[in-house]
């Protein structure tokens, strides 16, 4: 591995036989970049490339960014890279004043440099060596979350979105019931068929049901499947969702949405692994592992006695809460990226296309109640209404968020109708689920809807 350190040295001073001295001292190739300015240093620690030695003089620099201060400002940039302050001659108040500003060490330029660099480097040698570890791990867990991206289809390196992952490796391999919650379009499902690929062997099969589009009549023979003849069009035996998936997954998405007596149902195929069909009399056995999601506030529904106690126990080996990209810290400019990419692949005469700093800015500052999906779509119309090949605020099409408009003259009149203000937003912004909107206020559901009925 080759070292990389970088020099800076005054416009009227030669480093030279310092440079020398370094490569003769280094018991590995090395490569050093000798630099004249301040802010083209500052510039260079700031891009992004492995560095192992700064080496400045302690008299370089310009007359705004000199000694001390150049060294502070360094090290906002590179807290861990040795930092070695250099003079042409021994100054205890220098060398004091550098030490105290952020510097790893002093060493005088005169006398024998060669011995003085041969004896830095190696008291520097079990902090460079920490370094290449550290790097080295650095590189591993970068291709480890690459690997699981890859893997999962899951884009984003947030720590919310890494927790998510970490739970997903966890019960894959687990056969029991998985619950996923979180708002629409936060990728619920692609967590569910994360949990199927990492479970075993991807071949086996996975089919999912939207819950909340079938009638309970029509979700019985969708699932349960149905003997010729059981009802009017029924010209045949019709396998179910439960059936197909046998040794594989059932995703059952907006599980929440299910009645009562159904849910008695799927209570029975969890708890003993059998079912009839509609219409059929023979109790069929499956081994089909139950993945459901639910953008509902399951708590809440079995309190006002909408959801069984007993299917969320058995559903809910595992929970698994898929944060909203608003809670993701620093996914949005990745993600808005990645379906950037994914789009000019699509279309390939909309490729070169850029999102530019203030179209960055704009999604990062929105809330985004439609979350994933919304922020997808959003990025797809702004490449296609594009018509250079940088997308711009205008191109994305945000509205600014309304300003507030307080009434009542008062001050008590004023904080009132604030507060009935902001309720109402997020009644809106969580599109009328009051369980929701209380969540984004941090108030319980019930003190929700207590202060809604107030100040409504």
């Amino acid at each position: 591995m080759k070292r990389r350190f970088i020099m800076l040295e005054p416009d009227n001073v030669s480093l030279d036989l310092l440079a020398d001295a370094v490569r003769n001292a280094c018991r590995q190739p090395c490569e050093i970049e000798r630099l004249r300015s301040p802010e083209k240093l500052i510039e260079k620690l700031s891009g992004g490339l492995p560095w192992d030695m700064i080496m400045i003089d302690y008299a370089a620099g310009s007359e705004t960014c000199t000694g001390s201060l150049l060294i502070r400002k360094i090290r906002k940039t590179s807290r861990d890279i040795p930092l070695i302050v250099t003079a042409i001659k021994g100054d205890v108040e220098i060398a004091s004043e550098a030490i105290e500003a952020g510097a790893t060490d002093f060493m005088v330029r005169s006398g024998r440099l060669a011995d003085r660099v041969h004896t830095l480097m190696e008291k520097l040698s079990p902090q460079l060596t920490l370094i290449d570890r550290n790097r080295m791990l650095q590189e591993q867990n970068a291709l480890l979350r690459e690997a699981a991206v890859h893997r999962f289809q899951i884009v984003g390196e947030s720590p919310q979105i890494q927790a998510v992952l970490s739970q997903i490796e966890r019960v894959a391999g687990i056969p029991r019931p998985v619950l996923i919650t979180g708002e629409r379009g936060t990728g619920k499902e692609l967590v569910a068929r994360a949990i199927h690929l990492a479970g075993g062997n991807p071949g086996r099969p996975l089919t999912s049901v939207n819950c909340a589009a079938f009638s309970d009549h029509l979700l019985e023979s969708e699932l349960f499947g149905h003997e010729k003849g059981s009802f009017t069009g029924a010209d045949s035996r019709v396998s179910g969702k439960f059936e197909q998936a046998q040794g594989g997954t059932l995703f059952l998405d907006e599980i929440g949405n299910m009645s009562l007596s159904f849910q008695q149902k799927i209570l029975r195929v969890v708890e003993y692994g059998t079912f009839t069909r509609v219409g059929g009399s023979e109790e069929i056995s499956v081994n089909t592992r139950i993945i459901a999601a639910t953008n509902t506030d399951l708590k809440q529904r079995m309190q006002d006695g909408l959801f069984l106690r007993d299917l969320y126990d058995r559903l809910s080996f595992e929970i698994i809460e898929v944060p909203a990209i608003r809670n993701r810290d620093g996914d949005i400019p990745i993600l808005a990226r990645h379906f950037l990419h994914q789009f000019m692949q699509e279309i390939p005469s909309l490729q070169g296309k850029r999102l530019s700093s203030a179209a960055i800015r704009m999604l990062e500052k929105y809330a985004f109640p439609g979350n994933i999906r919304e922020l997808k779509n959003l990025i797809e119309r702004a490449a296609y209404r594009d018509t250079t090949n940088e997308i711009t605020p205008e191109d994305i099409g945000l509205l600014p968020r309304e300003p507030v408009m307080i009434d009542g003259g008062n001050f008590v009149e004023k904080v009132e109708s604030y507060k009935r203000q902001l309720l109402l937003e997020a009644l809106d912004e969580a599109t009328g689920n009051q369980a929701k909107a209380a969540r984004i206020l941090g108030l319980s559901y019930h003190q929700y809807r207590y202060f809604l009925k107030k100040h409504s």
